[in-house]
């Protein structure tokens, strides 16, 4: 009775920390770039939260190996150093990470939140695209159809953005303030190809983890500080590259306040928070907490940025709710855990992490 009802708390908790991590974050990053004052350097917060990112996974490796530091050390050496053709395969998914967060503040900036949400589902086709041409997986007629009703769902979204009220004077108004306060001046369609680009490098990111690092025994924490260690030196990198003289006359931590440090550890920790959790959420979780995350930032958008929510975006957006579901349907899985080792896990591992 009580590991049933401990399972029961975890499965709610699960959902509970995925709805607020989809919600909440991309809440965060709208408001972040949008409201008035100094704009802060997007790439230098992407960079902040690799090392906040680092130094909680040294923490927890640290506590892993029972707070002795000579076998800390040495498990950092053995993984890190000692094993060097391993930490060489991370650095393609480090970089690309960079580049993909980067890519997200972009849209953030120039995409309300509720349709920056929306979009980002797209990250379910390209996982599933790479998914056939790399790991050579054959998709369900469910899924198929899935991707279909995603794909017409995003449309619907974007050209309800593109045609409908929000496009009008009231957003170019908004779009004249927001840029006198300092925020970059809204550009819908550079926004929607950032959002394009992220779900793009989402897809082929999961899918090479996948097929390079499959089945190494290296604990979560250990490989996100192999992760965060390489993406340090390339989001360095890009923060020089895209923004070297805004550094040197601004300052690297130019437009940072108490919110944009709680947006950086939000990002930092969000993922490694549901790295945790999501074991514990079979499909059908992960489908309740984007769905609720959605309509959270759809809700939230109206009293927070003045968002237009048309009857076209409603329909948009179920579609995308109602793929979620079907995607993560599999009416040949009799049991919740039966296809968690072998060959038979690879539709659970074909549904990006939310």
């Amino acid at each position: 009775m009580n590991i049933h009802m401990n399972a029961n708390t975890l499965k709610y908790i699960s959902l509970l920390t995925l709805t607020l991590q989809n919600a909440i974050l991309g809440l965060s990053m709208r408001y972040a770039r949008t409201r008035p004052g100094d704009i802060f350097l997007s790439s230098t917060a992407v960079l902040m939260a690799e090392f906040a990112k680092l130094i909680t996974c040294l923490f927890l490796v640290f506590n892993e190996e029972g707070k002795d530091a000579q076998k800390f050390v040495r498990s950092l050496h053995k993984t890190i150093i000692a094993n060097p053709m391993d930490t060489l395969k991370v650095c393609v998914p480090s970089l690309v990470y960079i580049v993909q967060n980067n890519l997200l503040y972009v849209s953030a900036s120039h995409l309300d939140a509720a349709t920056y949400q929306v979009t980002y589902q797209l990250k379910i086709l390209t996982t599933a695209m790479f998914a056939v041409v790399i790991l050579r997986r054959k998709l369900l007629n469910t899924q198929w159809g899935a991707l279909l009703l995603l794909v017409m769902g995003i449309v619907l979204v974007q050209l309800a953005q593109t045609v409908g009220p929000s496009s009008g004077p009231a957003a170019g108004a908004s779009a004249t303030a927001a840029s006198s306060g300092g925020a970059p001046e809204q550009n819908r369609m550079l926004g929607l190809w950032a959002a394009l680009g992220a779900c793009f490098l989402s897809g082929f990111a999961g899918i090479y983890f996948e097929k390079i690092l499959k089945g190494a025994e290296i604990s979560v924490w250990m490989r996100n500080v192999q992760l965060s260690l390489l993406s340090i030196p390339f989001g360095l990198l890009t923060c020089f590259v895209n923004d070297g003289s805004r550094i040197f006359d601004q300052g690297f931590f130019h437009g940072y306040d108490v919110f944009v440090w709680y947006l950086v550890l939000l990002q930092a920790g969000g993922g490694l928070i549901v790295a945790v959790v999501v074991k514990y959420a079979d499909n059908i979780l992960k489908g309740f907490a984007t769905s609720l995350a959605i309509i959270i930032s759809c809700v939230a958008s109206i009293y927070i940025f003045d968002f237009n929510l048309t009857l076209q975006f409603s329909f948009g957006a179920g579609l995308v709710i109602a793929s979620i579901f079907l995607y993560g349907y599999d009416p040949a899985r009799s049991t919740p855990k039966s296809n968690m080792q072998g060959p038979g896990g690879d539709e659970e591992k074909l549904l990006p992490r939310v």
